[in-house]
């Protein structure tokens, strides 16, 4: 069992920022794919940016450009950095793994075995 643990979220003015935290546990946590999500209410769970072991990442359109994934292996950390934000990305934001053998980036919700509380990011004026 994977625990992934995030934070990071908050509320922020249009055009802001705000770096999510995504810290697993175990020994094998660098081996994982990772990916973070997110879901607005009454909306679907949809996949916001995704990074394989080897730091190969995959990003949403409606993202690309303003934010940034990444992970720090010593830390079994992975990072969503968010720029110019805008009031359409407020929702929870959840972390993910994918400890299958062969893992890759992947947006897809279906792929990813464990999953993180989420942490709520509230984009407003």
């Amino acid at each position: 069992l994977v625990q992934l643990v995030e934070s990071g979220g908050g509320s922020v003015q249009p055009d802001g920022s705000l770096r999510l935290s995504c810290a697993a546990s175990g020994s094998s946590a660098n081996l994982y794919c990772m990916a973070w999500f997110r879901q607005a209410p009454e909306k679907d769970r949809e996949g916001v940016a995704a990074i394989n072991r080897a730091g190969g990442v995959l990003y949403a359109k409606s993202v690309k450009g303003r934010f940034t994934i990444s992970r720090d292996k010593a830390k079994n950390t992975v990072y969503l950095q968010m720029n110019n934000l805008k009031a359409d990305d407020t929702a929870m934001y959840y972390c993910a793994a994918d400890t299958t053998s062969g893992c890759g980036a992947s947006l897809k919700k279906e792929v990813y075995t464990d999953w993180g509380q989420g942490t709520q990011v509230t984009v407003s004026s």
